[in-house]
């Protein structure tokens, strides 16, 4: 039995990632459809408790499926995590008579939406929060994948292809740093899609000796003459590993910090779609009286997930596919190329 829902708002929060244009865009769109209100909300939590809000309709999300970036904008907010300012954005929330809230973003969006709906409903207020996983980090626990990881990887293979041009011609060593502070799933798949040399991940410790100088010791003895490494940055400085590979391979490396280029660009067809599943599932959940839920990806199938449990949940790293990198870079009758 649905649920009698008049108004909801819509907000990005945390760290941006392509395919959120394309979530706001869903949550509008399938709010309108049935017949419920949409508010955006601009700057994540900041803007529900600074009244930074309008309202949506059709026309507010045309054309930005494509786009990077978001169009609500977002920030972190520590006046969000106390008491008295998750009570100024209550406060916003019962102005607007918002009966449900999407927020889009990652554990920390995820943590803040259901401290919100807890303390409203402390003060008497249903507050029903749904949350869509989207970071580049692919990093949610709950979701075996999250809006944003394959434009990611897409735009960091551009690069590493484009450098391994260059390398190749001059006949050098590349140390190229991806994003992933504490997760490596970013630097692994692009690893293995590039034919890296060395991958280093923080789910790994880094032993310089074996998975970095042996690795180029054997693949210039099996005839390459170039090679790429690919660092996670929670898993070294690529400065310093450059630094390492000079003085103790005597290599000169180029070192290349792809930083936050691998947040923007157009989002895939993967993320467009995951992203306008995910939006509009959020707004079914909303309409069918369950609240305090996050919206997953599960073997290929969008679910919902209590939030609590979620947030609760750990996703074991696939070090599987380290093993294929290590066989995939294996040198012992490999002759010249990747």
């Amino acid at each position: 039995m649905e649920k009698q829902v008049k108004r909801i708002g819509v907000l990005t929060s945390g760290g941006d990632a392509p395919g959120m244009n394309a979530a706001v865009r869903a949550v509008v769109r399938t709010a309108i459809y049935k017949g419920i209100e949409c508010v955006g909300i601009r700057r994540g939590w900041n803007g529900l408790i600074n009244s930074d809000f309008f309202p949506m309709n059709a026309g507010s999300v045309s054309h930005i499926i494509d786009k990077g970036g978001t169009i609500l904008y977002t920030a972190r907010s520590e006046e969000f995590r106390e008491p008295s300012g998750r009570a100024k954005a209550l406060d916003v929330c019962k102005l607007l008579g918002l009966d449900g809230l999407v927020a889009i973003g990652g554990d920390g969006t995820f943590r803040g939406a259901l401290a919100l709906s807890r303390q409203a409903a402390e003060a008497g207020h249903s507050l029903q929060v749904v949350g869509i996983p989207a970071t580049i980090d692919n990093d949610i626990g709950c979701s075996h994948y999250t809006i944003g990881f394959d434009t990611a990887c897409n735009t960091a293979v551009e690069c590493i292809d484009k450098l391994r041009d260059t390398m190749q011609s001059h006949e050098r060593c590349s140390v190229v740093e991806v994003m992933g502070r504490h997760a490596g799933y970013l630097a692994l798949y692009v690893g293995i899609a590039v034919g890296a040399t060395a991958v280093l991940i923080p789910e790994r410790t880094v032993d310089f000796e074996r998975d970095i100088a042996e690795k180029i010791r054997r693949a210039r003895l099996a005839g390459t003459t170039h090679f790429m490494v690919v660092v996670a940055e929670g898993a070294g400085s690529a400065v310093e590993i450059g630094n390492r590979i000079r003085e103790e391979i005597g290599l000169d490396p180029r070192v290349t910090v792809l930083g936050h280029i691998q947040r923007g660009g157009s989002p895939t067809a993967r993320d467009r779609e995951t992203a306008s599943r995910m939006g509009y599932e959020a707004v079914m959940v909303l309409t069918a009286g369950r609240g305090n839920r996050v919206i997953a990806t599960q073997d290929g199938r969008i679910v919902d997930l209590d939030m609590e449990e979620a947030l609760q949940m750990k996703k074991s790293f696939p070090m599987d596919r380290y093993q294929i990198l290590e066989a995939l870079t294996s040198t012992g009758n490999r002759s010249e190329g990747d």
